[in-house]
């Protein structure tokens, strides 16, 4: 990326125009009021293919900040784009005006009434967060879209949202009973049944035109989201504003709280995995499950299951149904489930009730929004046409005539979805860069909305047209109740200042595409990003803003995604922040700085580079590596924080100390010259110093007699095995000799780069790697790795750092970690029994890279019972000692690991494999934590070497 010229060093500032609306805004407000260049590049996109620049973002604090902020926009003639959580499909979370982010005030459960079944929520509410508010109650929520654990309830309402359980539970409209809403200008309305808070003109609109509403809805549809729902104002329909607003994309009025319905959940559900030859085959089956009173039915194909692990929880097919059931007790919803079975014409079916293992197969199904940004041969597919429907009883038919359209267009996509409601989620491997390509999205979404429309179809069964589908309406409804809505639109907003370019007054579905503005020559850089063809672009634009990254914690499971944002709450501290910074830094428009931008480095400096996005974000993003590259650009020239001189080259400073361990450990218990210590090296004063081995690991081994029997291998002495913690490397000798290994050490003093990387030093980094590769390329033996982030290094930054180099990809081959090396090459060695329960820590960098079933393997072949933490440990390398990160890396530590230790039983073992995660247990606990290997060599026998 060539360097900003002078006089694009800064972000343009705000027009004089914006200026004076923004004061007006702070004056009036009290909630956040922000124009600023990295507010506004978070909120340029959502989910879609759409970009749109807003002037401003402002985040309300209640709903009187909402009618003053609407009141003043209406007087400078500005336009108002409500958001939640940015999950939007169709492009209707993004506008040219003022974003008004609901997220980070209005965000509250303000009653749960287990009486009347209902709650009234904040627009801002996350849709698990009611659900565990209700669960106390028996009652949940019913409609769950498969992004529950962060999209909010405003937004769903404005998108009329449903989710897997809508066969049961029907849609958001169908669980709203009253809705507070604020027109543009200011005024406030109350709506439910009845004409009451909606515009005067309306009834007269509706009564004129009674014979239309009534015929010009396709019937049989429980998935018609596109348009408005003005057949809800019927008078056979109980004449329900609160119904008629749902679905309207926030271009009517904009919601400022809302009363909703809540069902009674199922005391225990089962879950009936059927397995058919393809999905068309299953779409067939799919409507003759409903007699049966399944609580889902949904689809999906087998290519979108891409993990191994995953694949083999499910029947061998080309596609399955997933189909749940509910009742009072196990056996009545397992009952239930085989029923179910006996009826579905499957190739093969299992039923599963147990609760972990449905949450996990239903992950599957989940995360295949994600997986679906990709096809199998890892070219880009995209949202467009990601949410048809048509009548469930149609649906084989219509993907029948959906595949033959791909194929005569040369188009490739994967449908899956809510099968039982004839709802199709597809992303499709459009070109949305070239001007052919742009046009053949065109030419084929004309196509495939008249396809639709011919069986019956809405253009959109869940996420609502927004950018995407609003010019093709007409196709569906007809010229006549297209006008319809554009004077409905024009009653409620006469001024046209709510959600512009959406549903009624629609941009072209090929304008405002977000990927126009990268560059179109690929950005030199420093890794190879070989899953992107080394286009550091398209590595950024995998992020398609699904937001997993936005799970707020306490975290329940495994994942480590994102720990900054947990800790923070703030979109700019997520993985999809980081990457929309990313992308408008390539865009250079909003930030013009290129490498050298503020707003990225303030941005990625609270990413502790933990890689959990690497393996728990459904596209791969690996912010990681992002990270690393802006860093090694925006200093290349300039001076380095002190800690990067410090932390970042800790191996040569440690191959120094050594000789002086003993005094230099005596000196840091002097807590002045501990303190003069962390000032000199530009370390924060809240950690205190660690502190070194008086023998190195290498020396230990060196003076110890050489094995001469076993299979060899080489492991790995790292610098934090060598000189910090020499007893982990001891105690993984002694283990593996025991398994009839003989443990090798290289001939030389050796360093994956790790530290160099987490410093974006990367062009010492692969200075140091090669003289690794140097030292190691004379020997083939497995590479045993101890500490899990250097093996992670070696295993995926190294090949990515020296591509050019084939050493690196042979090295990073071998590359094994403890339990691994164990379970491969000594597979028939007995561990000690053990038999006590363990807490601790899974190190970060193994979950997102190495993984840990051999460890979970090892562990329970020796008897210790119980799972570790997810999540990170918060201290991270280097990032716990820099200053300004204290806080967070204890509030990363507060997820699951603290909490975890301090539910432990006194007999409770403490693991944790990385030497970072057993340094934050010391410091923050004062406990000692132990490595696997530490813990498995001293239940060996007595005397073993």
């Amino acid at each position: 990326m060539p360097e900003p010229t002078a006089d694009r060093r800064r972000a343009p500032g705000p027009r004089p125009e914006a200026s004076a609306l923004a004061h007006a805004l702070r004056t009036a407000l009290r909630g956040e009021v922000d124009f600023g260049a990295a507010a506004r590049a978070l909120t340029t996109m959502d989910a879609s293919n759409y970009r749109r620049v807003p002037i401003g973002v402002v985040s309300p604090f209640d709903a009187d900040d909402v009618s003053a902020a609407l009141a003043v926009c209406r007087e400078h003639g500005v336009p108002v784009v409500p958001r939640g959580a940015g999950t939007s499909i169709a492009g209707q979370a993004t506008g040219t005006g003022v974003v008004l982010d609901f997220t980070r005030h209005m965000r509250r459960v303000l009653a749960v009434d287990p009486e009347s079944r209902t709650a009234v929520v904040q627009p801002g509410t996350v849709l698990d967060c009611l659900r565990a508010a209700a669960r106390p109650h028996g009652l949940t929520f019913g409609p769950d879209p498969s992004t529950h654990s962060r999209c909010t309830l405003g937004g769903m309402i404005g998108n009329n949202a449903c989710g897997a359980h809508s066969v049961a539970y029907g849609t958001t409209a169908d669980n709203v009973t009253r809705l507070s809403v604020v027109r543009y200008g200011g005024e406030r309305a109350v709506l439910a049944r009845g004409w009451t808070g909606g515009p005067p003109a309306l009834p007269a609109l509706v009564d004129s035109h009674l014979a239309l509403l009534r015929t010009g809805y396709p019937p049989g549809l429980p998935r018609r989201i596109s348009g408005y729902a003005l057949d809800a104002l019927l008078p056979e329909n109980g004449t329900d504003l609160a119904r008629a607003y749902c679905g309207s994309e926030g271009t009517l009025a904009v919601l400022t709280e809302a009363e909703v319905r809540l069902v009674p959940e199922p005391a225990a559900r089962a879950l009936a995995v059927l397995g058919y030859a393809d999905e068309t085959a299953a779409a067939d089956a799919a409507a003759g499950l409903l007699p049966y009173h399944p609580l889902t039915v949904e689809g999906m194909a087998a290519d979108l299951v891409r993990d191994p692990a995953a694949r083999a929880a499910l029947p061998p097919a080309g596609a399955w149904l997933f189909a749940e059931t509910g009742g009072a007790t196990e056996a009545e919803a397992r009952a239930a489930a085989d029923t179910l079975t006996r009826a579905a014409d499957a190739l093969r079916a299992t039923v599963v009730t147990d609760p972990a293992a449905r949450r996990a197969l239903w992950a599957v199904r989940e995360d295949a929004a994600g997986t679906a940004t990709r096809t199998p041969d890892g070219a880009e597919a995209w949202p467009g046409w990601e949410d048809c429907a048509v009548p469930p009883a149609r649906l084989g038919a219509y993907l029948r005539d959906f595949r033959a359209l791909l194929t005569a267009r040369g188009l490739r996509g994967t449908p899956y979805g809510h099968f039982g409601d004839g709802c199709v989620h597809v992303r499709i491997d459009f070109d949305l860069v070239s001007a052919a390509g742009i046009a053949r999205f065109r030419t084929f979404s004309e196509a495939l909305a008249d396809l639709v429309v011919s069986h019956g179809g809405s253009l959109s069964g869940e996420h609502g047209d927004g950018l995407a589908r609003a010019e093709l309406l007409p196709r569906m409804y007809g010229p006549e109740l297209t006008a319809l809505f554009a004077r409905v639109k024009q009653a409620w907003d006469p001024d046209g200042g709510l959600n512009p370019d959406v549903l009624t007054t629609p941009a072209p579905l090929d304008a405002h595409l977000r990927f126009a503005v990268l560059p179109s020559a690929p950005v030199p850089t420093a890794f190879s990003y070989p899953a992107d063809n080394g286009d550091f672009a398209t590595a950024v634009r995998r992020c398609v803003g699904v937001a997993k990254c936005r799970v707020e914690g306490p975290s329940t499971g495994p994942d480590v995604m994102c720990p900054s944002f947990r800790a923070t709450g703030e979109e700019r501290h997520s993985t999809r922040g980081r990457a929309r910074l990313l992308h408008e830094m390539l865009a250079g428009e909003l930030i013009p700085d290129g490498w050298r931008s503020s707003e990225l480095h303030d941005a990625l400096d609270l990413c502790l580079s933990c890689k959990g996005c690497r393996s728990d974000c459904p596209v791969g993003v690996d912010m990681a590596t992002y990270k690393a590259e802006f860093l090694h650009h925006h200093y290349a020239g300039r001076r380095r924080p002190r800690t990067h001189h410090t932390l970042g080259r800790l191996p040569e400073w440690l191959r120094l100390a050594a000789p002086f361990a003993r005094p230099l450990n005596a000196a840091a218990s002097i807590a002045p010259l501990a303190s003069l210590a962390k000032h000199l090296a530009g370390l924060t004063p809240e950690r205190d110093l660690p502190r070194l081995a008086p023998r190195t690991f290498r020396h230990w081994y060196a003076s110890r007699p050489r094995p001469s029997q076993g299979l060899p291998v080489l492991l790995y002495p790292d610098t934090f095995t060598n000189h910090l913690t020499p007893a982990v490397g001891q105690a993984a000798v002694t283990v593996l000799q025991s398994a009839g290994l003989r443990p090798l050490l290289p001939a030389a003093p050796v360093c994956c780069g790790l530290t160099y990387l987490s410093t974006s030093q990367l062009d010492r980094a692969r200075r140091v790697m090669r003289r690794t590769l140097d030292t190691m390329e004379a020997s083939s033996h497995p590479l045993v790795v101890l500490e899990p982030s250097c093996a992670a290094t070696l295993r995926t930054d190294l090949p990515e750092l020296l591509p050019d180099d084939p050493r690196a990809a042979e090295l990073s081959s071998r590359v094994r970690t403890f339990a691994q090396a164990l379970e491969e090459y000594a597979p028939d060695w007995q561990p000690p029994r053990l038999d006590r329960p363990v807490t601790g820590q899974t190190h970060c960098h193994q979950h997102a890279v190495l993984g840990d079933a051999a460890e979970a393997r090892l562990r329970a072949r020796a008897g210790l019972t119980g799972t570790l933490a997810g999540g990170c440990c918060g201290l991270a390398g280097n990032f716990g000692f820099e200053p300004g990160h204290y806080e967070v890396s204890v509030a990363c530590a507060e997820d699951q690991l603290l909490p975890a230790l301090r539910a432990a039983t006194p007999h409770t073992a403490l693991l944790a494999d990385g030497y970072s995660c057993r340094t934050q247990l010391h410091q923050l606990a004062g406990v000692r934590a132990r490595h696997l290997a530490e813990l498995l060599a001293e239940g060996l026998p007595p005397g073993t070497p």
